[in-house]
């Protein structure tokens, strides 16, 4: 499968290539913006370390498409590991409560969930 074309990162007066959104030093600092501005700072521990990481690792090699796409036949990459119950209301990190999806299919979900509106919409994969 041929990659696209790298374009230039998204970030103010970086020009630098990318098959991101944002190079390598700028998703960093985006990363952390976001995680110091809009997470709980318990909940972001629960994504901040090794264990994660490595859970993570594993789940994207296992799964590299995302699911949602591929259900309606198309593959694209995977850029995220979601949980589908949240680990806030009480999901784990085990397989069966993961799911692999590009980064517009997880924005879509949170979307609908309505999270960072302080909605309490359910979205559960079932529903896709």
């Amino acid at each position: 499968m041929p990659y696209a074309p790298k374009k230039p990162c998204k970030y103010p007066g970086c020009n630098k290539l990318t098959a991101g959104v944002y190079c390598l030093e700028h998703a960093r600092i985006i990363n952390a913006r976001y995680n110091h501005e809009h997470r709980d700072p318990e909940i972001n521990a629960r994504y901040q370390n090794d264990e994660w990481r490595q859970i993570r690792e594993e789940y994207i090699v296992a799964f590299p498409f995302c699911q949602m796409c591929r259900k309606h036949g198309k593959l694209v990459r995977a850029e995220e590991v979601h949980h589908i119950k949240p680990l806030a209301e009480g999901g784990t990190n085990n397989f069966s409560n993961l799911i692999s999806l590009c980064h517009r299919c997880h924005a879509k979900i949170h979307a609908e969930r309505g999270d960072g509106l302080n909605k309490k919409k359910v979205y559960t994969y079932e529903n896709t």
